[in-house]
C-alpha cells in the first residue's frame, strides 16, 4: 500500500495488527511465521502510522464524517457480498456529496493482453485467484493467521460502476489515471498501479 500523508490510512493485513503487538510479533518471528518481507512491511506500518480496519465490518469512523474515501486494490480481495458490505460502510461514513474513489485490477486489460498473446497460463496467473493448498503444518498455521490473500472477484468499468450505484452512490464513472473529481487531492497518488488499474469515482447524494 501507499499511505497518503495527512490522510487516515487503514489496512486489513494481519501485519498491521502485529505491528501494534510487539510480544506476538516476537513470538511468531521466533517460530518462523514472519518472513523478511513481512518484517519489512511491519516496520513500514510503524513508520507511517497505518491502522488496522476491517472494511467489511465497521470502519472506526462516524457517520457523515469524511469528504473522500479512497480504496486501492482491496475490493477484488472480497467476495461480492462483502464487497457490498464495504460499499455500504463507505456510504455511511462519507458526508453527503462526498466522493468515493476505488482502484482495482482492470479485467479488461487482462483480457486484452490474453487476446493479444494467446497465453492462457499467463492470463490465469495474472487473475491471482488460484491458491495452492497449504501442505505442511507451518503453512496451514500461517494460513490460519493470515487468511486468504488472493483475489476473490474481478471487475471491468461497467460491472464496478453498477455495483457501486447499487449501494446508493450516484454518478459512478471510470476515469483515466491522473483524473479525479476530488477537490485539491494534494499528495494522493492518482496514478497508483496505473499499468493494471481501473479507477472509478462516485458520489454520495447531497441532501
Amino acid at each position: 500500500m501507499t499511505p497518503t500523508p495527512g490522510w487516515r490510512n487503514f489496512d486489513n493485513s494481519p501485519s498491521v495488527r502485529l505491528a501494534k503487538h510487539p510480544l506476538l510479533f516476537r513470538l511468531l518471528s521466533g517460530v518462523g511465521l514472519v518472513g523478511a518481507s513481512q518484517k519489512k512491511f511491519i516496520a513500514f506500518v510503524r513508520e507511517n502510522e497505518i491502522n488496522f480496519a476491517d472494511a467489511t465490518n465497521r470502519l472506526p469512523l462516524g457517520a457523515d464524517c469524511v469528504q473522500v474515501l479512497y480504496s486501492c486494490h482491496m475490493l477484488e480481495h472480497l467476495v461480492p457480498t462483502k464487497a457490498e458490505r464495504f460499499l455500504q460502510e463507505a456510504f455511511r461514513v462519507l458526508k453527503p456529496g462526498g466522493i468515493l474513489r476505488i482502484a482495482v485490477p482492470d479485467l479488461r486489460i487482462l483480457v486484452d493482453e490474453y487476446l493479444a498473446s494467446g497465453n492462457a497460463d499467463q492470463f490465469v496467473e495474472k487473475l491471482n485467484m488460484v491458491n495452492d493448498k497449504p501442505n505442511s503444518f507451518r503453512k496451514r498455521l500461517f494460513y490460519l493467521i493470515v487468511g486468504e490473500r488472493r483475489h476473490q472477484w474481478q471487475y471491468d468499468a461497467q460491472s464496478l460502476c453498477a455495483l457501486i450505484e447499487a449501494q446508493g452512490f450516484v454518478e459512478a464513472k471510470a476515469l483515466a489515471a491522473g483524473e479525479t473529481a476530488i477537490p485539491n487531492p494534494g499528495p494522493l497518488n492518482l496514478h497508483e498501479r496505473s499499468h493494471e488499474s481501473l479507477y472509478v469515482e462516485a458520489k454520495k447524494p447531497a441532501r
